[in-house]
């Protein structure tokens, strides 16, 4: 058993019919409460989100994503806060932990040392088996935090940015980090009908913030050769730490 309370934070629009069920069923798993917003979906992501025990769904009045993406991190961020939570967890409606995660929660939580846990993210690219590994797309080359201990004595503030401004308020980025093997599987990219409408969004965003599109955003549109792809293979899971903690 956990020592510790942690909160997952989730932004979601119109994931009713993508992975969202899957996402909050594993996060069931692992967490104490989700906290859900909507920003303003028109599907039934709001129904589905609320048929889990274990969420708290908000609802935006009107969008606030594509404009600004600070803005929507930000008033997520302090609905989790809401709750009192030892951790706060970032995971998106397309992300799934590794099956580990269930099993050795409480070891990266339970202790008092590390106060962010960091991740590496495999991006599924065109199919749910296979991920991407090349360029801006190697999943081996950095992590990334999803998780950190909420301190209520600091002064949280976010990085005014439309976008890519991070999943936490900037002073967790002097937290003292834990590298975890647990990997992240991202499925943004499963779906290939989905590339093209992204790629205008980030070309778009590109454009007003850069004056140019990035080599990254470009990449979306490249595809890859089929040595840049690697087939998933889940690591095993340790199940009898869940309860020798």
């Amino acid at each position: 058993m956990k020592e510790n309370t942690i909160v997952a934070m989730m932004p979601v629009r119109n994931e009713a019919g993508r992975y969202l069920e899957k996402v909050l069923k594993h996060l069931s798993q692992w967490v104490d409460k989700i906290v859900v917003l909507d920003d303003c979906s028109d599907d039934d992501t709001v129904k589905l989100a609320k048929s889990f025990e274990k969420t708290i769904v908000y609802e935006n009045e009107q969008p606030v994503f594509e404009k600004d993406e600070s803005d929507l991190r930000s008033k997520l961020w302090d609905l989790a806060v809401k709750q009192e939570p030892a951790w706060i967890a970032a995971i998106d409606a397309d992300e799934i932990m590794e099956d580990r995660v269930v099993d050795e929660i409480s070891f990266l939580i339970d202790q008092d040392y590390y106060d962010a846990i960091c991740f590496r993210v495999f991006d599924f690219w065109a199919s749910k088996t296979h991920y991407r590994k090349d360029g801006g797309w190697d999943p081996w080359s950095k992590f990334s935090p999803f998780m950190v201990r909420y301190k209520p004595n600091i002064n949280y503030f976010w990085p005014k940015r439309e976008i890519h401004c991070g999943r936490f308020p900037s002073p967790c980025e002097a937290f003292t980090p834990y590298y975890s093997d647990i990997r992240l599987k991202h499925y943004g990219w499963a779906n290939e009908g989905e590339h093209y409408k992204k790629f205008l969004f980030y070309q778009q965003k590109d454009l007003k913030l850069y004056k140019k599109i990035l080599p990254h955003t470009q990449s979306i549109m490249t595809k890859p050769r089929p040595q840049d792809l690697e087939k998933w293979q889940e690591a095993k899971r340790l199940y009898f730490l869940k309860g020798n903690h």
